[in-house]
């Protein structure tokens, strides 16, 4: 691009733009100005105090005339507060030890009170007095705002996306939430219920339908009975009027054969839950002496069990997860196989007291294998200690006899 100054006249040009002679000047990253380590973050709760005069203002009203605050100022706030605690900690841990950091008490405990009292923060449930409360406690409950409010937000986002769908799907996710998997039935129900809504009392076709489906739902008779009754209904003209008066009973007892559904399953759910709890229960207390069968346990083993049994942590080849019990099961079966561990397990659990008969007994001929071969062992070292040693016999002095003397006298 040419650096003369255009025409003053107006005219129609085609020229070749370059971007970065336009925006080359433009002030990136590098440009911006941040503050030196030396300059000094004012502190929320130093003077000038953070203006918290948006809590003195006039609230809006919802529906209700209830008191409404702005939940993005509301937020603002937060992380404001949680910065300028977290600063604070941080320049106490700096401070030489003995020594305090100059903290307006009664400004914290002033400003916390407010956001408390406007629905802002929610308060612990202790009876201790904010005058007592410590730099951490503060952190500590502003900590658990953030946590309460994430906790609500991941429970009302599925409430609302349950609410927008149509009420075909809240009734199939429902039926889902309790457990249901007969999915093809409650559709086929579902499906029903809408062709049914459908129909027309004041069409000729629809008309006989109507009347034919709710007879025979009501019992009235066979077939034949039903197709007598219309075609009488048909000749008197009163056929629509039949009509009109069955079709608000038949959608009612279509949507009852589905609300049906979902409350035998939601009655399933609970029996469930009510199973789940009383397993729970009766595991508890069968670890609880410490002691099985009569082999004495550790609390890291007895926590073992307890969770091995209990808690469902592991994938399962059936898309569910499953506890260490079938865990392991499915790991020495599939993954790793090991036939003889698991052939061991069956046996235990399908003839417990034969098993550990058989495994006492091996248990106790291996003992008395030991005190055999104890017992030999002994009684070797008894007849090597009594067996009298073998001597070498000592060469004997040989010696010439002396030759007897005639002449001596006795």
């Amino acid at each position: 691009m040419s650096d003369a100054k255009p025409n003053e006249q107006t005219t129609v040009q085609q020229v070749d733009i370059n971007i970065d002679d336009i925006f080359g000047g433009a002030p990136g990253a590098d440009s911006i100005v941040l503050p030196t380590e030396a300059e000094k973050k004012p502190n929320f709760f130093s003077t000038p105090k953070t203006d918290l005069t948006f809590l003195d203002k006039e609230d809006e009203k919802d529906e209700d005339g209830n008191s409404v605050l702005s939940t993005q100022t509301a937020d603002d706030v937060l992380k404001e507060l949680t910065t300028d605690v977290d600063d604070l900690i941080d320049q106490e841990g700096e401070l030489p030890k003995g020594g305090r950091p100059k903290v307006d008490k009664s400004g914290m405990v002033e400003t916390f009170s407010k956001l408390i009292e406007e629905g802002v923060l929610i308060g612990f449930e202790d009876e201790k007095p904010m005058e007592d409360y410590s730099l951490k406690d503060w952190k500590e409950l502003l900590q658990a705002n953030f946590e309460e409010k994430e906790r609500a937000i991941k429970e009302q986002t599925p409430k609302e996306f349950f609410e927008a769908l149509p009420e075909e799907l809240q009734y199939a996710a429902q039926y889902v939430a309790n457990g249901g998997n007969d999915l093809k039935g409650l559709f086929s129900a579902l499906a029903q219920v809408e062709e049914v809504r459908s129909l027309d009392p004041t069409d000729e076709m629809d008309q006989e339908q109507i009347v034919r489906s709710y007879l025979r739902a009501t019992g009235f008779g066979n077939d034949e009975d039903i197709d007598e009754e219309i075609v009488t209904w048909k000749d008197l003209g009163k056929l629509e009027q039949q009509a009109n008066k069955f079709k608000p009973k038949l959608d009612k007892m279509q949507e009852s054969i589905v609300a049906q559904k979902i409350a035998e399953q939601e009655q399933m759910k609970a029996q469930q839950e009510q199973a789940a709890s009383a397993y729970m229960d009766n595991v508890y207390e069968a670890l609880k002496p410490s002691e099985l069968a009569g082999i004495k346990l550790d609390k890291k083993t007895q926590a073992m069990l307890y969770a091995g049994l209990v808690q469902p942590n592991y994938p399962s080849i059936s898309g569910r997860n499953t506890n260490l019990l079938g865990h392991l099961l499915e790991k020495h079966q599939f993954v790793e196989p090991n036939y003889p561990l698991v052939a061991e397990a069956l046996w235990l659990l399908a003839d417990p007291d034969g098993y550990k008969t058989k495994i006492m007994e091996q248990g106790k001929n291996k003992v008395v294998e030991n005190t055999v071969r104890q017992l030999k062992t002994e009684q070797g070292r008894k007849i090597s200690s009594t067996m009298p040693e073998d001597r070498e016999e000592e060469p004997k002095q040989r010696k010439i006899p002396r030759q007897a003397n005639i002449f001596k006298r006795f």
